[in-house]
Parts: structure tokens; C-alpha cells; sequence
């Protein structure tokens, strides 16, 4: 179990026993498997903390994973006998939806969108970062000490997935990176986080990039109820300009700080496995 999954089940763990609470229940004994279901299927808040209804799967999936992780070792400590999640049903998957397929006009309008209010704003930033080939995580921890924007690149100490690197910025990234690290420099001395809050847990840190990209692919119109835009999909935009410029695979991985080619492949939308054969 990595660092931040540790940390998200402590977060859900913590809930959990403030909805237990609200119910008059403080002993892991009596929690009951009634109560710990009406907590996964309880309704959240959005980081506007507007009211959601019905949690989405993930976080329904999330939060049984938690209560069951918390039960197991609490038994495996003495420290109860209950098992309030040992009948309840598996949450099953929806389908992965295929990637978005970004052309480059569109990739446009994301960057014209992501420009609204900037370089308050961090939108433009996030999207130059992405397109230099970080990951979310990578995204996060940004800082202004990671830019050489002389040279256009900017460096990446990696992340639980990926290799540290320097990547390279286009003409657009490194505009908007040299106006947002502009801006953050008048607030005092460096370096400074130029898209999430230093002060937050990694997991808290990387949904925000998530939404912080779901404000742009809704603004430009490229994010619909029929058609979701992640982060990932400029990823595999990234992936699949790099595999036509260079013609390696083995540049993909490099350059996204991959280990696994398949992986890079994948990304790339390259079917590069025939039976046995490598093409």
C-alpha cells in the first residue's frame, strides 16, 4: 500500500468516525453493517463544498476499501471482533471509457480557455506542465525553483510511478510559465508551488489537479456529459506526438518518465505485441 493511499484511508477512516459519532456510536463494536453501508453510500461535498448527492463509484469503492482495511487490522490487534463489511457486496466497475483522442486544434482551445484570468490563475500553468509530459502528481509539486525557462525545460523529481527528468516546454509553456512564476514571485521569496498549495497531503494535491483540469475541459466545451477529457488524455496526446516525432517507443517512456514500454505503448496507441512477436 503506497504512502497516499495510506493517507486517503486515514481521511475516510476519520469520516467514518465522525458519521459513527453523529449516530451516538463511539466503539468499533457497535458498528454495525447497516451503519458502515449507510456510510459508503453516504452523500459528500465537492471542493466548492456544494452537497453530492450520490458519491460516485470511486469514492464508494474508496471508502468500503477503508472500512474494511480498519476492520482487518483492528481484529488482527484484539481490538474488536466485529466485521460490519464481510456481506456487503463488491462495487463493481463501470467499463473504462476510451481515451478522449486529443487532436491538436482542440489541445488549442484548452490552452485559449486555460489563459482566462491568468497569471493569477493557475490553469495555464497546470496545462503547460502537462504538456510538457508531467503526470498529475508531478503537476503538484511544481515549484518555480523547478524551471529553467532560459533553456525552455523544467525539472520533475518523478513520482511513485515515474522517473525524475527534465522536460521540454513549448514556446506557449514557457510564456506562461515565466508570467506565472512572475506572479508568485511578487507575493516573496521562492520557490514557490505553481499550481497546488504546499501545505496539502499529496492525495488532496492531486484531485485538485484533476478538478483544476476539469475547469478548463469544461470551459472549452471539450468535456461534456458524452465526452470526458482527463488529465490523462493530454498524456496520451504527449505520448502519441512524441512516438511521430522520434518514431521510439523508448523515447515515450523516457521522456514521460515511464519504466514499462508497454505502458508507454499504451499511452501512445501503439499495438506494438502480435502473438509472440514484437513489431
Amino acid at each position: 500500500m503506497s504512502i497516499n493511499t495510506v493517507d486517503e484511508y486515514i481521511e475516510v477512516i476519520e469520516r467514518l468516525i465522525s458519521f459513527a459519532r453523529a449516530q451516538q456510536v463511539t466503539q468499533l463494536d457497535d458498528i454495525t453493517a447497516d451503519l458502515a453501508e449507510a456510510f459508503v453510500n453516504a452523500p459528500g461535498h465537492d471542493r466548492h463544498r456544494g452537497v453530492i448527492a450520490t458519491p460516485a463509484e470511486g469514492t464508494r469503492r474508496q471508502r468500503r476499501s477503508a472500512v474494511t482495511s480498519l476492520f482487518t487490522q483492528a481484529r488482527a490487534l484484539g481490538l474488536t471482533k466485529a466485521a460490519p463489511m464481510i456481506d456487503s457486496a463488491p462495487i463493481t466497475r463501470s467499463p473504462r471509457q476510451p481515451g478522449a483522442d486529443l487532436k491538436p486544434h482542440e489541445v488549442a482551445r484548452l490552452q485559449f480557455h486555460s489563459e482566462r484570468g491568468m497569471p493569477a490563475t493557475r490553469h495555464a500553468a497546470l496545462l503547460a506542465l502537462l504538456l510538457a509530459g508531467f503526470c498529475s502528481a508531478e503537476v503538484g509539486a511544481a515549484t518555480s525553483a523547478d524551471l529553467n525557462l532560459d533553456s525552455g525545460s523544467v525539472n520533475t523529481t518523478g513520482s511513485t510511478r515515474t522517473f525524475a527528468r527534465t522536460c521540454l516546454l513549448d514556446e506557449w509553456g514557457v510564456h506562461v510559465l515565466r508570467l506565472r512564476s512572475a506572479h508568485l514571485g511578487r507575493r516573496g521569496p521562492g520557490p514557490h508551488q505553481l499550481v497546488a498549495s504546499a501545505a496539502s497531503s499529496p492525495s488532496v494535491v492531486q484531485s485538485s489537479v484533476g478538478a483544476g483540469f476539469g475547469d478548463i475541459a469544461r470551459r472549452s466545451g471539450l468535456s461534456t456529459h458524452a465526452r470526458k477529457v482527463e488529465p490523462r488524455d493530454i498524456t496520451r496526446y504527449v505520448a502519441r506526438r512524441i512516438l511521430d516525432e522520434t518514431g521510439q517507443l523508448s523515447e515515450v517512456a523516457r521522456r514521460l518518465g515511464l519504466s514499462s514500454l508497454d505502458v508507454a505503448a499504451g499511452l501512445a496507441d501503439l499495438q506494438w505485441h502480435t502473438g509472440s512477436d514484437i513489431a
